[in-house]
This record gives structure tokens, sequence and C-alpha cells, in this order.
């Protein structure tokens, strides 16, 4: 009997089991070109993809979507298994205000606190493409309740990569615990999904690599490409990275046309 149960459990304790929340900037800044189309595409396309990478590497990980700029930072989605409910979402953020940091990441712990599964370990991925605002102090202090409640946190710095180095180093100096944080730079005119998938974000901490996560994410993208498509099987969509995204997009775009009119649809036949 004993030996069975090891057997059953064994599978599972060689993956990473995590709920994340990705917060994305959705603040004015990220308008600017330097990266292309602009910011805030180049990190939804990034975004995609890591949610997509992973969903893919463990059929029980969870993901989230948290935006940062506004009013106050919004969970728009929480944790969930459902990949196109996170697409929908990342690709209807609308830019407003300047990004709130160390509220975010508080929002985005009190969501993951929340998480169904409790078995799952707790991340944030924070993408900052925007001055940070915030005292050095402040987010120090964050950092450090954040690793006391052992969440780890990866972020992407882009844009204003200069002007957030000091402070995003200070706060990543805060939260890391054994290494289970990261601060990834990625200068302009650099596309951000291909840096991501070679850093340690992209990573499966129990495998000791990224490949296999990396395939996960490829897989998942490709997949999120092609899905709906009856020509599918005309080509890889990994053999254009350019195209695969241009048919993600189209891909939402057409999810989203679909959606509005079947709401609409529906509210015609509840007034009737």
């Amino acid at each position: 009997r004993r030996r069975s149960t090891a057997r059953c459990r064994h599978p599972t304790a060689a993956m990473v089991l995590e709920a994340t929340i990705l917060c994305i900037d959705n603040s004015e800044y990220v308008r600017n070109s330097d990266y292309l189309p602009t910011r805030l595409q180049a990190e939804a396309d990034a975004i995609n993809l890591l949610a997509g990478a992973k969903t893919q590497s463990n059929p029980e990980n969870s993901v989230g979507v948290l935006s940062l700029a506004g009013k106050v930072p919004r969970v728009l989605v929480t944790p969930t298994d459902d990949l196109g409910v996170v697409l929908n979402a990342v690709h209807g953020i609308s830019m407003e205000g300047t990004v709130n940091f160390p509220t975010g990441v508080q929002v985005a712990h009190l969501a993951l606190k929340h998480r169904q599964n409790k078995h799952q370990r707790m991340r944030i991925v924070l993408f900052i493409g925007s001055p940070v605002e915030a005292e050095t102090s402040e987010l120090v202090s964050v950092g450090k309740k954040l690793r006391k409640c052992n969440v780890a946190v990866d972020v992407v710095s882009f844009g204003d990569v200069d002007e957030n180095a000091e402070k995003l180093e200070a706060f990543m100096g805060a939260v890391n615990k054994n290494n289970n944080s990261n601060l990834v730079t990625v200068p302009p005119g650099a596309n951000l999904a291909d840096v991501l998938l070679s850093t340690p974000i992209f990573m499966d901490e129990d495998s000791g690599g990224g490949s296999g996560f990396a395939a996960a994410a490829a897989a998942a993208s490709s997949h999120a490409a092609m899905q709906g498509f009856d020509g599918g099987d005309m080509m890889d969509g990994g053999d254009d990275p350019a195209l695969m995204l241009a048919l993600r997009v189209s891909l939402e775009e057409e999810r989203a046309r679909q959606e509005a009119a079947a709401a609409a649809a529906n509210g015609g036949d509840a007034e009737g």
C-alpha cells in the first residue's frame, strides 16, 4: 500500500505547482513605440506566451491578470487554468494613468492568498514599462513582507530601464528568497517575448532548466494562434514568430467579436 501511494505522488512532485498573477503595466507610458509595435502590445505578447507556458507546464497551475495603472490596481482575472480567459483579459486592457507599484503588488498577493488550491506556490510577475514613482523604502518594505509570506516575484523591466534600475534592484534584494525571484531588464528595440524565453522566468525550477518550459510556451502560443483556423495544418506556427503573433491577435479579436455578438443576442432574447 505504501509503494502504491508513493508511485501516485511522484509525478506531481516532479512538476512546479504554482498560482501566478501576471501584472501588466497599462499606464499612459506604454503607448510609446520604442518596443514594436508599442510597449503595451510587446508586453501583451510576452504575457500571453508566459500564461500559456504556465498552464501547459502543469495542468493544475493557475494564472491571473492584474492591471497596475488607473485609479487603483485591479484584478482582471483571478487565478484560473482557462488560458482563453487570460488572453481575452490581456487583449481588452486599456491604457490610463500611472502605475501604483506597491499597491499593485499587495493586491496581487491578496488574490494569490485566496487561490483555490493552497498547495500551489505563489508567484507574481510584474511588467514595468514606466517610471516607478514609489520611494525605494516603500518598495523594500513591501518586498520584505512578500518574502516573509513565501511569495516569489519576477520583474520584467523595460522602457524606463535606467531610471528604475536602482529601485527595482532594491526591491528584488528584499523579496528574493533562495533565488526564487528574478529581475530581467529588456533594452529598447528588443523583442520582449524572445528575450524572456531565454531567462529564468521561463525556467521550470524543479527540472533545473528552461528547455521544457520554453517548449511548453512555444506549444501553447502556437496552439493559441492556430486554434479555430481550418488551415491550421498548413504551417508550423514556430516557423514564423511574427506571423504566429499576428494570427493570435486576429484570433483574439475574432473571439471578442463573437462574444460581443453573443452577449447582444442574449440581451435581445432577455428583453423579448
